[in-house]
């Protein structure tokens, strides 16, 4: 049973999420700071982190750094992640730290799942072109066409 570490602080984001994924084939565990992602990360050994760009004072493009960092001198393997975003003009930020996926708020359970599967399949999901009004536009493809 896939495994996914939700990062946010926000109660409503846990509950769209929870929702939309959580059940007999995945469960979904849950942090509620930055700079318990790591940590978690180590510990729980998630097969996918979803990251809410805003968490506190360490939010998720810092998470997801410190874990590329960690995969990136072989203390973690590759483990993919989706950022959830406040707007399309912070994909820059998603894609500045290596983030495998994006969503743009406001959720939805239908787009949750998508991109959820898409990275746990080894793909990519990425919603929005930075510049446009209406992110709507989504793309999955394999791993490191971002």
């Amino acid at each position: 049973m896939p495994r996914v570490l939700l990062a946010t602080d926000a109660d409503w984001i846990h509950e769209e999420v929870d929702a939309a994924l959580a059940g007999d084939d995945i469960e979904v565990m849950r942090v509620r700071h930055g700079v318990d992602v790591l940590p978690a990360v180590h510990q729980l050994e998630p097969d996918l982190v979803i990251l809410d760009l805003q968490i506190g004072n360490m939010g998720g493009m810092a998470a997801c750094m410190s874990i590329r960092l960690d995969e990136s001198v072989g203390k973690l393997d590759h483990v993919p992640v989706l950022m959830v975003l406040d707007r399309d003009v912070d994909i820059f930020l998603a894609a500045r730290s290596e983030a495998d996926g994006w969503l743009i708020k406001p959720l939805d359970a239908f787009r949750l799942r998508r991109a959820a599967t898409a990275l746990l399949g080894g793909g990519t999901f990425t919603e929005g072109v930075p510049g446009e009004s209406e992110p709507e536009a989504a793309t999955v493809g394999a791993p490191g066409d971002l």
